[in-house]
């Protein structure tokens, strides 16, 4: 007769050596030996999990590799970047608090500026980034933070985040950087005066296009703490598989990001020459705006993204597209392989075209996110589809 055994717990086999891989941990929940035991878990007298929405081991092992690459620590894993982009606004920021943001942030960062945190009583403010003067003349005197990013999204315009920092640590008010675009490689916004770092890690970080997650760390403690007890509370976490995922796309981070920033100087180059083509915006090119500021905050630097604008409108737009059938056409970033985005019909789609204008996203404005294709295979799929207009 079959001997009746109990169903849980088991414990792991013992073993004399370690997986060399991190494991995937999914559990929900951890068990405790006493009520005495998760006492001292929960206030902090030894460390342990309990609830995997309160915390789970490959969250914690990912946001431990991004602060040691931001010089952070005790930053957390978030289920999406708008979830860490969340958790540093509506954790820390109170009703009657006045927030500003860049004007050319990523289009759901402005969405939540523009319609989420005034229906909360948090007023909201946007200016451009690029000029402190600008941003200065936006504060009120119940501003509690400013929220900006590096190179902004989808424009590459490069905010003036020297003077933007003075400004607020002059005023006791907290500088939020997103650095998704610029990546610690680039910069690291802890150097330069932030007080939280942001980064959608589905981007550049994990780059294989098949996670969802962000991340978000604080620098002075209790303010981590706050955005931290708001990103367990509202359900924020991450699943363990995309953290593992995440983790495992981190380990080749730098050798893909010089990859991509190759082929995306060099793609800047090409399109530059063209006569489909407006013009061409790319952090390291001469003819940038900003081209003293990104000299002088990203030190040669280019990173992998490159905007361009089409002569021409929607029909040029639809035609260049067809034309490059060889590189998918997405609302994403950061893969291993080049996409094109068309703002106008996918991130920034919200705004009014009067809006959209306003910060230079026309018909013919493309966003292209590099990868790491054969240099020379890429340029002559840009041909193509340029060749179509």
């Amino acid at each position: 007769m079959e001997k009746k055994t109990l169903i849980r717990p088991t414990g792991l086999p013992d073993s004399a050596s370690v997986p060399v891989v991190t494991p995937i941990m999914p559990a929900v929940a951890y068990a405790s030996a006493t009520p005495d035991t998760l006492d001292d878990q929960y206030e902090g007298r030894v460390h342990g999990y309990t609830y995997s929405r309160e915390g789970h081991p490959n969250a914690a092992v990912l946001a431990a590799r991004i602060d040691a690459m931001e010089g952070a620590r005790g930053g957390i894993a978030t289920g999406s970047g708008m979830a860490a982009v969340t958790a540093a606004l509506m954790g820390i920021l109170s009703s009657g608090d006045h927030v500003v943001g860049g004007d050319q942030l990523y289009g759901r960062s402005l969405r939540l500026m523009n319609e989420d945190l005034p229906r909360l009583g948090i007023e909201t403010s946007l200016a451009d980034p690029t000029s402190v003067t600008a941003v200065k003349a936006a504060l009120r005197p119940n501003t509690r933070m400013v929220l900006i990013e590096v190179v902004s999204n989808p424009t590459l315009r490069i905010a003036d985040l020297d003077g933007i920092a003075d400004l607020c640590n002059s005023r006791g008010i907290l500088l939020a950087v997103d650095n998704t675009f610029t990546t610690p490689s680039a910069i690291r916004p802890f150097d330069h005066g932030a007080d939280i770092v942001i980064h959608s890690v589905t981007k550049l970080m994990a780059g294989h296009s098949d996670v969802m997650l962000g991340y978000v760390v604080a620098k002075n403690p209790a303010l981590n703490e706050r955005l931290t007890t708001f990103a367990v509370t509202t359900g924020l976490t991450p699943s363990p598989f995309d953290c593992w995922l995440a983790e495992r796309g981190l380990l080749t981070f730098d050798l893909r990001f010089e990859k991509a920033q190759a082929n995306a100087e060099k793609l800047a180059g090409f399109l530059a020459t063209r006569p489909e083509v407006k013009h061409v915006l790319y952090p390291t090119r001469p003819d940038h705006p900003d081209k003293a500021r990104a000299q002088s905050l990203l030190q040669g630097v280019g990173c992998n993204m490159v905007s361009f604008v089409l002569n021409g409108g929607r029909e040029q737009a639809n035609a260049f597209t067809t034309g490059a059938a060889g590189l998918a056409f997405a609302p994403t970033l950061g893969d291993v392989g080049t996409t094109i985005s068309h703002p106008a019909s996918s991130s920034h789609r919200a705004l009014s075209a009067e809006n959209r204008a306003a910060i230079g996203i026309t018909e013919g404005f493309f966003r292209i996110s590099v990868g790491l294709e054969d240099s020379d295979a890429l340029l002559a799929e840009f041909a193509k589809g340029l060749d179509a207009v």
